[in-house]
């Protein structure tokens, strides 16, 4: 019998050692009496948006920060980060002739899972920092210490980014009728500007159009659906949020979608026992070492009904992993029965480290196996239905190349990721201009 607690009788992976547990007790307390981030509603309607992307009728966009931090919680991070997704969208839509559901990592991904408990750093080992809802990133043992408090800032900064974004999109900024508004400084150096300054003329010319025969939906036109999406990591986290409603099920109200890492992906483990019951949509990270009958299992799982849509598989094979890796996988799966929407992570199987230490990613890898995926799975008459990427909208230089050719060299310049290396808004909107051409061959 599945409950919300039910994950607790089970081994939990990466989950912070709290020192206080009268602490954690008053602070889950208090969270499970906060109002919901998100509606029954909107969970629903991102349901249904991603069963029409299963069948192939959408494509789906997920982006955003690899880890989000507190920090980052500003007028300037969240709109940059809005914009870029928008115009990514805008591409893809233009490419496909299909509506693109927008998923961002953002207001809420703060928990991150570690390779090891403690890292060194200088002259000392300190506990790996695990995201702003767990620990500082600060080098001292003081910031290191799990403070489950900060579950209730985590709590706020999310309330106060997801009040942001739904102001901006309410307020018209991702109005059609102006998409000339929206910054192309992004793409001033690119070979790319005048395709990209093409499409706008294009959108506008066909709403003009629309609009003069009286076609035109103003709603759609002046306003877009954003969902919010982060790893179900934080365990207590998850639980304190996750509401009943009668007739339909729980649901965990902190976020639209919810995914299940790599490393947290055991068969019965907690974190599969605790998404197993959920009705929000579910992702789950799919890569080199996942075996075909395992992954069945899993979904057997998670997905016993075998909703369309209900499941996101997110590929994260690496360039040269795809090939060998993928075909089987995505038999398996259709062998089960699972009407499963195929996306897929071009950014976590290409990680490398620089000879000074710094990871970073590589933009034709990165490209190298979105091209890839879409070959084989072309081949193998299946659909990838979307792409999962880790990017900012800020001139961040944290992965190598793109047409503004960002080098080794330059990596120290604005290197400001809590975690792993992400996209700057322009490397962003020139993969979504690769992609476009992709859907479109």
């Amino acid at each position: 019998m599945w409950a919300k607690t039910s994950w607790r009788e089970r081994e939990a992976l990466q989950q912070p050692d709290y020192e206080d547990a009268e602490a954690v007790r008053r602070t889950l307390a208090e969270l499970s009496t906060r109002p919901p981030l998100v509606s029954v509603g909107e969970v629903e309607r991102l349901r249904a948006a991603l069963t029409e992307a299963a069948l192939g009728q959408r494509f789906v966009l997920h982006g955003g920060d690899c880890a989000e931090t507190f920090a980052s919680c500003t007028e300037q991070a969240l709109r940059s980060k809005l914009e870029v997704l928008l115009q990514m969208s805008l591409v893809l839509t233009y490419a496909t002739r299909r509506p693109v559901v927008r998923i961002g990592r953002i207001a809420g991904q703060y928990a991150k899972p570690r390779s090891r408990a403690t890292e060194r750093v200088g002259e000392q080992e300190l506990p790996s920092y695990r995201g702003d809802i767990i620990n500082g990133a600060a080098a001292t043992p003081e910031a290191r210490r799990p403070d489950p408090t900060r579950m209730l800032e985590a709590y706020g900064h999310a309330a106060a980014s997801l009040n942001f974004l739904r102001a901006l999109i309410e307020g018209g900024f991702a109005d059609l009728h102006h998409p000339q508004h929206w910054a192309l400084e992004l793409v001033s150096a690119s070979p790319r500007r005048a395709a990209y300054e093409r499409t706008m003329r294009a959108i506008t010319d066909a709403i003009e159009l629309m609009e003069s025969i009286g076609a035109s939906s103003q709603a759609a036109l002046r306003r877009v659906e954003l969902y919010t999406s982060h790893e179900a990591l934080l365990l207590p986290w998850e639980e304190a949020l996750t509401r009943e409603r009668e007739g339909h099920g729980h649901y965990n109200l902190s976020a639209h979608m919810l995914w299940l890492g790599y490393r947290t992906s055991q068969l019965d483990g907690s974190h599969v026992e605790y998404l197993r019951g959920l009705r929000n949509p579910v992702g789950i990270k799919v890569g080199g070492a996942t075996e075909p009958a395992g992954l069945c299992a899993l979904l057997a799982r998670v997905d016993p009904s075998r909703e369309p849509g209900r499941i996101t598989l997110i590929s994260r094979l690496g360039e040269a992993g795809v090939e060998r890796g993928l075909p089987p996988l995505i038999r398996a799966v259709r062998d089960s029965g699972h009407r499963v929407l195929w996306s897929c992570d071009p950014m976590h199987g290409n990680t490398e480290t620089t000879a000074s230490g710094r990871k970073t990613r590589r933009m034709e890898a990165i490209f190298g196996e979105l091209e890839c995926t879409f070959a084989v799975h072309l081949g193998e008459g299946s659909r990838l239905g979307g792409v999962h990427f880790e990017m900012t909208g800020e001139d961040v230089t944290e992965c190598l190349g793109g047409s503004l050719e960002v080098r080794e060299a330059d990596l120290h310049r604005s290197y400001e990721t809590a975690c792993d290396p992400r996209l700057n808004g322009s490397q962003a909107l020139e993969m979504a201009f690769r992609i476009a051409e992709l859907l479109r061959a």
